[in-house]
């Protein structure tokens, strides 16, 4: 056996036991990821409806896509608002936020950032708190629209992230469909009436004490 034989062989060996190291770590690693995804989540939706102190998921098919919601409900179990993720293609990747929207589906409550791969400086500046502000009262009809430059002049307007405009963009794009797809499978009427089986499994962060 020549030294390119055993070479080529030391390379095969070393290859294999490298994939199986990262495939057992990636084993043992994932159900962690996971439930930190899991309570990301659950923390987002209190960031979006701060009035809301529990919540009751719902889930209904649209068009081949499975649409789900959370209704936010406050002390005495009214309803405040309801929350949904909003996903959509960035400058760079999938860009996922939480939305708060009111009941009568006419303005935001608020937004979090929940995934995002942008351009460091640039777009990632998207989770700044100054920029997801901007959202907190914001109409949705007629849909939102993002300006570059310059202050917003109507109540449906956001302003873009200078330098960032696509990923500002990316942000504006994945709310107004995810609003359009939560219209259409939860109308207005009947969002509030989420059965309470449907409430969440775990308590909420006010109710253990954890931060909001």
């Amino acid at each position: 056996m020549n030294n390119v034989t055993k070479m080529f062989l030391n390379l095969i060996i070393v290859g294999a036991f490298s994939g199986a190291v990262l495939a057992w770590v990636f084993h043992l690693a994932d159900p962690l990821i996971q439930a930190n995804r899991e309570k990301e989540l659950k923390e987002s939706i209190f960031k979006v409806l701060p009035e809301a102190k529990d919540y009751r998921k719902a889930e209904k098919g649209l068009a081949g896509e499975n649409i789900v919601v959370y209704l936010g409900l406050d002390e005495d179990k009214k309803p405040v608002g309801v929350a949904f993720k909003a996903d959509g293609g960035g400058f760079q990747g999938n860009v996922g936020v939480m939305v708060g929207l009111d009941l009568e589906y006419q303005s935001l409550k608020g937004v979090e950032i929940l995934d995002q791969l942008e351009t460091p400086g640039l777009g990632d500046r998207i989770r700044e708190t100054e920029f997801k502000e901007q959202f907190k009262g914001v109409e949705v009809r007629p849909r939102l629209e993002y300006i570059k430059y310059r202050k917003p002049e109507k109540p449906n307007q956001i302003q873009a992230i200078t330098g960032a405009t696509i990923s500002s963009k990316a942000v504006v794009t994945n709310i107004n469909k995810a609003v359009e797809k939560v219209l259409a499978a939860f109308p207005q009427g009947e969002i509030s009436t989420i059965p309470a089986e449907a409430a969440a499994p775990e308590a909420s962060p006010h109710e253990t004490g954890g931060d909001r």
